[in-house]
């Protein structure tokens, strides 16, 4: 077998408008099913797509013996359950971010995992896995800007809608939980390390309550990131990684588009460096990488214990926010 059968859970839209069609370039990914609590709507996902079979429930996926993966895009509240139930049928596990609504919950998918040593199970931080990142991150650690010593990140868009699920606050919405969590991520992917302690300013929206402007600072000992991300600014997204003899500048590091080229740029003392990414979609980097972790029986690059650390510093965020103090990791 040289391809993994992948099941989607639902239609929603970062799947049928990104994921699915990024994972399609992939040589080791095969889109067999589709599947939505309403029939008619996997139905049209699937014609639209290509894809061979839909399913009227999320169960009926997941009891087709033909599927070997799901991938779950379902709201923040739901993947814990879901991943679970696809673990319990026999089924990889490729779940979106953030992993659960806390730590808590997301303990429940690590303790299950625990009894399906032959199954595979990662969060979906599709950036890790770009071609600018590893880029980023080698640079970042082999002194081109001499002693790396911090990281700047900003991501945000506008959107005010309250019937979207990111923001609604009983379900996981909220700027921190949706892009807040990369800005954590890419700190401790590059620094390859967890904070001590964190501090986190957060103010929400009047009516929907959720969080829609959110700054963090997470103290490494020795090493400092700073974030802020907000669900109500203008679109903007930057990330700088700083050293004491130059510094890294990502042009579109969360988003990063997969058809055009991408650029990153190294700023040293004599002059700046410009380095070009060829198209690459992030999400048939992610696919070929945990389909190969399937293929292969290799562990996944991202186990789920970075995934409940990061949910760790989201908690502890959260918390200093409410306590308007430093809390320690």
């Amino acid at each position: 077998m040289d391809k993994v059968r992948w099941g989607i859970i639902s239609t929603a839209k970062i799947g049928t408008g990104q994921v699915i069609p990024g994972m399609m370039l992939s040589d080791h990914c095969d889109i067999t099913a589709i599947s939505s609590r309403n029939l008619e709507s996997a139905q049209q996902a699937a014609q639209k797509l290509g894809i061979p079979k839909a399913y009227g429930s999320y169960e009926a996926l997941l009891e087709d013996p033909d599927i070997d993966a799901i991938y779950n895009p379902l709201p923040n509240h739901m993947h814990v359950d879901w991943s679970i139930k696809a673990l319990e049928a026999g089924k990889h596990v490729l779940c979106e971010k953030p992993l659960g609504l806390n730590a808590a919950d997301a303990k429940r998918l690590l303790d299950v995992e625990a009894r399906y040593p032959n199954l595979k199970v990662m969060e979906a931080f599709m950036y890790r896995f770009h071609p600018v990142w590893i880029k980023a991150k080698e640079l970042a650690r082999d002194g081109s800007i001499g002693q790396l010593r911090t990281i700047q990140s900003f991501f945000s868009y506008f959107n005010d809608d309250p019937n979207n699920i990111r923001n609604m606050v009983d379900i996981g919405g909220g700027g921190l939980m949706d892009i807040g969590c990369y800005c954590i991520s890419l700190a401790r992917f590059v620094f390859d390390r967890e904070p001590s302690k964190v501090l986190g300013l957060i103010e929400r929206d009047p009516v929907m309550k959720v969080d829609r402007l959110a700054t963090g600072v997470m103290d490494f000992r020795d090493l400092t990131s700073s974030f802020t991300c907000g669900t109500q600014l203008t679109p903007y997204q930057r990330v700088q990684i700083v050293g004491t003899k130059g510094r890294i500048e990502i042009e579109i590091p969360f988003n990063i588009p997969p058809d055009v080229e991408t650029r990153i740029w190294l700023h040293k003392p004599d002059g700046t460096e410009e380095i070009t990414f060829s198209v690459c979609d992030k999400y048939t980097c992610q696919g070929e990488v945990f389909s190969k972790s399937v293929l292969y029986d290799t562990p996944v690059p991202t186990p789920l214990t970075d995934a409940i650390r990061n949910m760790e510093v989201i908690d502890a965020i959260f918390k200093s926010a409410e306590n308007s103090s430093w809390v320690s990791l």
